[in-house]
């Protein structure tokens, strides 16, 4: 079964000169509202800054403790706040259909945040998402990251980057 991909509504770029910059932009997300159903996906290769940002993001939330990176558990939850959180690793994939396998269909259904690692090891499968966020390496620790606002939640989520 393939899902209709959406448009991209608006786009961002963000420089990250370090991870302060990163650790911002997660607590200017945490800040907004809209984040409270919204999936997010992150896109970039090994070392980029996705699990990063994550953490930065679930402590933005309130998330106290380890935070673990899902990469062999597929998904670590978090309840914080009254909120559900997500977070998924798909990296070790080797057929999209593995996630039909591993019963996922009612997490993405239910509401709370869903934050997606190697969404696209699970291509075609996901439900469409709000925010897609590609990170590039650039020399030392800087990160450029592109910002896609795919439904008007996502242009919220995106307008919050910029206030």
């Amino acid at each position: 079964m393939t899902l209709p991909h959406r448009p991209i509504l608006e786009t961002r770029t963000l420089d990250w000169p370090d991870e302060a910059a990163c650790a911002a932009t997660a607590a200017a997300l945490a800040a907004a509202p809209e984040l409270r159903d919204a999936t997010i996906e992150l896109h970039g290769a090994l070392g980029a800054g996705k699990t990063t940002f994550v953490r930065h993001l679930l402590r933005a939330l309130g998330v106290t403790g380890r935070i673990k990176s899902p990469t062999y558990a597929l998904m670590e939850p978090y309840e914080v706040g009254g909120l559900a959180v997500s977070h998924f690793d798909f990296y070790r994939f080797a057929d999209p259909r593995e996630w039909v396998d591993a019963g996922l269909r009612d997490v993405f259904a239910a509401p709370g945040l869903k934050l997606v690692e190697w969404p696209e090891q699970a291509a075609g499968l996901l439900p469409p998402c709000d925010l897609r966020m590609e990170l590039a390496v650039l020399d030392g620790d800087r990160r450029r990251v592109t910002v896609h606002a795919l439904s008007p939640r996502g242009r919220a989520l995106l307008a919050a980057l910029a206030a």
